[in-house]
């Protein structure tokens, strides 16, 4: 088992794609290549750079990917607001979206300082 699969943030990062894969399944089908795509991708993005950036040689270099799928969680929060304002999703479904959001927000910063805080200071 790699590093990145034992933590449960990553593990809960796959299960959000997951949900968002479901999500997007009834958009419209001119929406394929634009918001379904986008999200999709924002979406995997973030346990990606969770796996990639555990690969790294250094906690510091993975807490940058931790930057990064914070970042992809971000342009999920923004084009949610867009998916809804379309009428592509139900606000019940953007809401429940919304809290894994929050949550999966909350240990990314806490898996991300407690990287910062292993670090030896630049320099050493």
């Amino acid at each position: 088992m790699f590093r990145f699969e034992k933590l449960e943030v990553w593990q809960r990062a796959i299960a959000f794609a997951d949900r968002v894969y479901e999500i997007t399944r009834d958009f419209p089908s001119d929406e394929r290549f634009g918001l379904t795509s986008q999200l999709r991708r924002a979406a995997v993005s973030v346990s990606s750079n969770i796996a990639e950036g555990s690969g790294r040689s250094s906690d510091k270099d993975f807490a940058h990917f931790v930057e990064i799928a914070y970042g992809s969680l971000m342009e999920v929060v923004s084009q949610g607001q867009i998916v809804v304002r379309r009428s592509y999703l139900p606000m019940e479904a953007h809401d429940e979206m919304y809290q894994h959001v929050e949550e999966l927000a909350r240990m990314l910063s806490g898996l991300k300082n407690s990287l910062l805080r292993s670090s030896p200071p630049s320099g050493s």
